[in-house]
């Protein structure tokens, strides 16, 4: 028997007994199914993570202050310090100093309530700097963003957030209009483009005002000059690692610190947050995977069991063939061929159960699954491969039997 042929009588025998063939095959297809699945749930959450954190800004460092003391003496968490200062933010935009810097912008922030039109809602006020815009890679759906004179006046103006304005106005046209923080009438110059959340916070749901307005007005007391956050934009993806040295640097400088270990100060990079969400994501992906690929290993049981069975039930016809004078690697072929297809059964179909899975479910459980081609690939061919591994034993069995005790046998 060529090929075809050989090819063909596995194909008849497998659907001989349609059900039990199915049956045979769960197994794997599940396994398959699950392993596709696992492997574009991981990258696809490695990719929600990737864009949450690219949401903050592109080629961005960002600045944090250091722990505080309490009088009592109780420390408080990192970042929880009055450390960084809108004077540390204006020297990083030093082009002598710090070359590889692009802009710069400061935050400091409070939660208060704003009131409109007999409507009132609490969220984050957030003062900054005209450089705000560009560095968080944001963009306006109307309006304007404030400027450099508005800040240093200290103008009682405000952008607000897509949903902010929503929720204040009804609608994000709110352009034009006045809310009220804190007991002061501001003018609402701008209002955000919708940027969804990231991994912490809903960015439609901010107010942004002038630094100089937040810190003295809103804020106030010993601590006005001081900023909770400095975004760093570096010049290019390629110099982020020289603004990075050049940052820490200055801060060292200008806080009279001479150790680095002793620095009152964090610097994060995007890459280093995108680096430790995707080596942890990776580890639990092929953690799931290894999980999932069990079930490859039952249905490849499944495969030996049934093609014992098989062998068992056609003991004559194997014996008819060798009398006839069919060899040994003839019969062997024939049966590691159904298993083959088999294998490759529950592979194809474990493959369009995963990807229409994988279509159906980001809806289900809110998160992104990505179909890599070359995993389905991949747990088609060791589905292929479990199927010949696991069919050997009987294959060889089969093509062991002596033909006298085979046509001997009921």
């Amino acid at each position: 028997m060529n090929w075809s042929e050989t090819l063909h009588a596995s194909w008849a025998a497998v659907r001989a007994h349609t059900m039990r063939s199915l049956l045979t095959v769960l197994g794997i297809l599940i396994g398959i199914a699950a392993v596709i699945l696992t492997v574009g749930l991981g990258l696809g959450t490695q990719k929600d993570v990737s864009e949450q954190i690219s949401s903050l800004g592109s080629n961005l460092l960002i600045v944090s202050p250091g722990s505080s003391t309490g009088s009592d003496g109780i420390r408080g968490g990192f970042g929880s310090g009055t450390t960084l200062t809108r004077t540390d933010a204006e020297a990083l935009t030093s082009r002598v100093s710090a070359p590889d810097i692009r802009a710069v912008a400061a935050e400091k922030s409070t939660s208060t309530s704003l009131e409109a039109n007999g409507t009132n809602w609490t969220t984050t006020v957030t003062g900054t700097t005209a450089s705000w815009l560009d560095v968080r890679s944001r963009t306006l759906a109307s309006g304007s963003f404030i400027t450099d004179e508005q800040d240093r006046d200290g103008a009682a103006v405000v952008v607000l957030g897509w949903e902010t304005a929503q929720e204040l106005f009804g609608t994000p046209r709110a352009v034009g209009s006045s809310v009220t923080i804190d007991g002061t009438s501001f003018e609402v110059i701008g209002v955000l483009e919708s940027a969804g959340s990231d991994s912490s916070s809903n960015l439609d749901d901010v107010a942004i005002a002038p630094l100089s307005t937040v810190a003295n007005q809103l804020i106030g007391g010993t601590s006005s000059q001081s900023v909770s956050t400095i975004y760093i934009q570096a010049q290019s993806t390629d110099r982020i690692s020289g603004a990075y040295q050049q940052a820490t640097q200055l801060l060292l400088n200008l806080h009279g610190i001479t150790n680095a270990d002793d620095a009152d100060f964090s610097i994060s990079s995007q890459e280093a947050l995108v680096s430790t969400a995707t080596s942890v994501y990776r580890t639990l992906t092929v953690l799931l995977t290894g999980i999932a690929a069990l079930s490859l290993l039952v249905g490849g049981i499944g495969v030996m069991n049934i093609m014992l069975v098989s062998v068992t039930e056609r003991t004559r016809e194997i014996g008819l063939r060798k009398a006839l004078g069919a060899p040994g690697w003839a019969i062997r072929r024939q049966f590691l061929s159904e298993a083959a297809i088999l294998g490759l059964s529950g592979g194809l179909i474990g493959a369009v159960l995963g990807i229409g899975a994988a279509f159906a479910l980001p809806g289900v459980i809110g998160s992104s699954i990505v179909i890599s081609p070359v995993a389905v690939v991949l747990a088609i061919v060791i589905a292929v491969g479990i199927g010949v591994v696991f069919g050997v034993y009987p294959a060889t069995r089969a093509a062991k039997l002596a033909p006298i005790d085979a046509l001997r046998a009921d």
